[in-house]
């Protein structure tokens, strides 16, 4: 349920509140906008139906939630989430570029594809150390090395970096290199994991699983939000159907369906969505008029050597020309980029 608080609600008025919740064994989540402040209590809410919530000093109403996600529900935050990641909002009306390769090979290698994205435009550093691929004989990824040539390259750079998360257990390694920590579309229902980033306060993009319905995706970012962290942002990468033409359906009604359904960010990452190079930037372009929020593309100086998916990496000046498009394109539905 959403207990909504009157505009002249004080601190102690809404502590009593919270003591109130915690006590029926519920947690609270308190979300500060900009006409009024509720707080959205998560757990069995007939613990609090002996409870006249309405009589508290500082409550003006008491709303059920109907959708089963609550944190992330459009019902418990009106206004579209903006997410400051160290200056750089995610969410507004300036559209975030993420890019890079697939995966870390090489220091030198992956601080020339930062230097040229970063010149395209790009503000964020994309690139896997840890791999999860479908056979296990396939490249891995560098681990913990291939986190320090991320460090590096945003040193040179002062790009962000966004990198895969596999096993709670790397938690306190990402904590030190990461800015924000992706979770897989494979590890979209790793409950375990979505818990133990939940736990931490790090930025997460958590991409929508190969064969997961919008609610099951919404869901998912309710297991991290409910543990506690609420900078979560979503991201499309495609889902698996019966066309074998791309290397997923990219479903672009998702944008305005999450947009109407969740006030949280959502990112769009088409190189996944169509494994192809030449398809990547028209399906990036679609996403923008769609009204996502961002794009997350994968950028190869070399895809023809790329450890992975170089089939679908895009040459940097390739990246440069579609930045040069796609900012017409955000100025159209007005964005900026």
């Amino acid at each position: 349920m959403i207990i909504v608080l009157k505009p002249s609600a004080t601190e102690r008025e809404i502590g009593h509140i919270v003591a109130k919740i915690k006590e029926a064994g519920l947690k609270s989540h308190i979300s500060k906008g900009e006409e009024r402040t509720i707080i959205g209590v998560v757990g069995d809410e007939r613990a609090l139906q002996s409870q006249p919530l309405l009589a508290f000093p500082g409550v003006e109403g008491v709303l059920p939630i109907l959708a089963p996600y609550k944190l992330v529900s459009r019902e418990f935050k009106k206004e579209n989430t903006v997410l400051d990641v160290q200056g750089i909002q995610i969410g507004g009306k300036r559209l975030v570029m993420m890019a890079g390769p697939c995966s870390v090979e090489k220091q030198d290698l992956l601080s020339s594809i930062a230097q040229e994205v970063k010149e395209a435009g790009a503000v964020i550093l994309r690139g896997g150390a840890f791999k999860p691929r479908t056979s296990p004989y396939a490249f891995q990824g560098l681990g913990e090395e291939g986190l320090e040539y991320l460090t590096e390259a945003k040193k040179k750079t002062g790009l962000l970096i966004i990198t895969e998360i596999m096993d709670p257990r790397d938690m306190p390694m990402m904590m030190k290199h990461a800015d924000i920590i992706q979770i897989g579309a494979r590890n979209m229902q790793n409950f375990r994991l979505l818990a133990e980033v939940g736990s931490y306060n790090k930025p997460v993009m958590l991409k929508r699983g190969l064969s997961a319905t919008i609610k099951e995706f919404l869901l998912s970012a309710e297991y991290i939000m409910a543990a506690g962290n609420s900078q979560v942002i979503l991201c499309e990468r495609g889902i698996r159907t019966f066309e074998t033409a791309t290397r997923n359906t990219l479903d672009l009604s998702a944008v305005p369906v999450i947009r109407e359904l969740s006030h949280l960010p959502i990112i769009i990452d088409p190189s996944h969505a169509v494994g192809k190079t030449h398809l990547v930037a028209p399906m990036a372009k679609a996403a923008v008029a769609a009204g996502a929020d961002g794009l997350i593309i994968e950028v190869h100086s070399n895809p023809e050597e790329a450890y992975c998916d170089g089939e679908q990496a895009m040459l940097p000046k390739d990246f440069k020309t579609l930045m040069a498009q796609l900012r017409r394109i955000a100025a159209a539905v007005d964005r900026e980029l």
